[in-house]
């Protein structure tokens, strides 16, 4: 969707709310779901955030694009949640796939085993660690991107970023000695 396009836009009718559910739900979802560790959470977070910006649309000025701008408002919403109430922890990622063609059920079994160890050591990172790594991986954000939705300067998300990649990776090396 063109941000000159939302820029203009004063409200979202139905069809355009559901265009833009369509587009961005499983983003903002899984988003929501990177900062709270909660799939019940998440599913709340995810609908208030298309409730506000059905509702503020117009305060999109197209300054950042219009993902970051959603995932903006989702970590606001996110953190006042998480702030008011206590958060459990859940495995992220409840469907993941392999990229491996192979049929053997002893392959199958490894992958799955390696995801969900990868899955549960991202998950294990703080949360400035493991929020900038996911929206790295999982979401393509630019680092300037993450700067902006942050709200901190570019060099600590590289910072950040190289210190999830390292603690990742010194996770990895520790779970196969």
């Amino acid at each position: 969707m063109e941000s000159e396009y939302l820029k203009f836009i004063q409200g979202v009718d139905s069809t355009e709310l559901y265009n833009l559910m369509t587009q961005y739900g499983d983003d903002v979802w899984r988003y929501a779901y990177t900062l709270t560790r909660n799939y019940e959470q998440s599913n709340d977070i995810a609908q208030e955030v298309f409730i506000k910006v059905h509702l503020k649309l117009s305060s999109f000025r197209g300054q950042c694009s219009f993902k970051t701008w959603l995932f903006s408002i989702t970590r606001n919403i996110a953190i006042n949640e998480m702030k008011s109430s206590y958060v459990r922890r859940i495995l992220l990622f409840e469907n993941v796939r392999s990229n491996r063609t192979e049929q053997s059920a002893e392959i199958v079994y490894l992958s799955d085993q390696a995801v969900s160890e990868l899955r549960n050591i991202i998950m294990s990172l703080s949360r400035k660690l493991r929020e900038v790594l996911i929206l790295h991986l999982e979401h393509d954000l630019a680092t300037q991107e993450m700067a902006e939705l942050l709200h901190v300067p570019e060099g600590t998300v590289k910072s950040r970023l190289s210190r999830a990649r390292k603690r990742s990776r010194d996770e990895m090396g520790e779970n196969e000695q």
